[in-house]
């Protein structure tokens, strides 16, 4: 199976990320302290905006096989010399990415985003906020030389 999405944020591309959580210290009713971890409002409203476009290209069935993701990110900005420029400021990639794959477990894209065995993120300038994901389930590993071998 290989499967593209493309998802284009009019209002521009959420700037949220997965360490934007907060936690509150909480007493429990015998006077101990705990942490309670919440997620912030930003980072909430990145996750539903995310469900609602990928939800039309959910699977019926979740994949079982290794998964092969790649993920292309156009961060809107007005400047036209910088579109199509690799971004190389904050956020970061795995960051970002990680409410992305969380999103797509609960839609049962896959069972678990530790299938996730190759993953590729491109972040670049564009015109307007967009996300494109490539999906494709591997079958065999690939073979990497090491230093001294052929591949």
């Amino acid at each position: 199976m290989m499967k593209r999405m493309i998802l284009i944020f009019e209002n521009g591309l959420p700037r949220a990320t997965s360490q934007q959580k907060g936690e509150t210290i909480r007493r429990r009713a015998d006077g101990r302290r705990y942490v309670q971890h919440y997620r912030k409002p930003k980072v909430q409203a990145l996750r539903t905006m995310l469900g609602y476009q990928l939800k039309r290209y959910a699977p019926a069935k979740p994949s079982e096989a290794p998964i092969r993701l790649i993920v292309f990110v156009g961060f809107d900005v007005k400047d036209k010399k910088l579109w199509g420029k690799y971004k190389t400021t904050r956020p970061d990639g795995d960051n970002y990415i990680k409410e992305l794959k969380d999103v797509m477990t609960a839609l049962r894209f896959w069972k678990d985003d530790a299938q996730v065995v190759d993953e590729r993120i491109v972040r670049t300038y564009s015109e307007k906020g967009s996300i494109t994901i490539q999906l494709e389930e591997l079958k065999e590993p690939v073979a990497i030389a090491t230093e001294g071998e052929e591949p």
